[in-house]
């Protein structure tokens, strides 16, 4: 039968999905992020400021690793969804190579258009009125931008679409829900954003991260499942491969 995108019924589905799988999506994560600050640790303290050439090649590496850790957690997400009635292997929550290059291909992709933007914005230093309201729309544009290509990291994983194809993907999946989309990416920012403000005056909340980090990609994964079922206009059964 099929139902309506509801926002509650995603964050409670997200939520089953966590506890079902808490110690496999944790021990994930916190291995992901030891071997990031491992490397980030390198890049800062074994190489000097002078030795350039070395510093950006270990940031290549970090970058790689960054991506592959990221999509892996994608993959790892959707295949314990997949996989609630049979076992997986490990094997399938590696992602390719193919799945990389697509993913950093938006990220520079994305980073291209906005440090133009920004220096564009900067040369018009001599007219601060109009650089306060260019920067104020584009606030918004990017804003809404952001929330209509926010889910090309699920198709590169889910669809294996490639750079370009995973923006269009994600702006037409997007068509028509944009309000319960900006709620989704609220509680979000939410659960990212109110264990940092903590963890200033409790250094240990810092610690929140491990668990809220995972859930809020469990959301997004669920949102963009049950997205693609609602644009079908069938039953929205979550563990149900597309």
């Amino acid at each position: 039968m099929y139902h309506e995108f509801s926002v509650l019924e995603t964050v409670k589905t997200s939520w089953d999905i966590f506890k079902k799988n808490v110690i496999t999506i944790i021990v994930y994560s916190v291995i992901s992020f030891i071997a990031l600050a491992i490397l980030a640790v390198l890049v800062e303290f074994l190489f000097s400021p002078e030795d350039f050439a070395a510093k950006m090649g270990v940031s290549l590496i970090l970058i790689f690793l960054q991506a592959y850790t990221t999509l892996g957690l994608y993959k790892l997400i959707f295949t314990v969804i997949d996989s609630e009635y049979y076992e997986f292997e490990l094997r399938q929550v590696f992602p390719g190579i193919k799945m990389i290059l697509s993913y950093l291909g938006v990220i520079f992709l994305l980073a291209f258009i906005t440090t133009n933007f920004s220096v564009a914005i900067d040369r018009l230093d001599n007219y601060p009125n109009l650089q306060f309201a260019l920067k104020t729309i584009l606030v918004f544009i990017a804003l809404y931008f952001a929330l209509r290509i926010m889910f090309f990291n699920t198709f590169i994983v889910d669809d294996k679409s490639g750079p370009l194809e995973s923006l269009k993907q994600s702006f037409e999946l997007t068509k028509g829900y944009f309000l319960k989309v900006l709620i989704i990416l609220i509680i979000i920012v939410l659960f990212i954003a109110v264990p940092a403000i903590l963890s200033e005056y409790f250094p240990l909340t810092s610690l929140i991260i491990i668990f809220t980090y995972p859930f809020v990609n469990i959301i997004l994964a669920v949102t963009y499942r049950k997205l693609v079922y609602s644009h079908l206009d069938v039953d929205d059964e979550i563990t149900e491969t597309l």
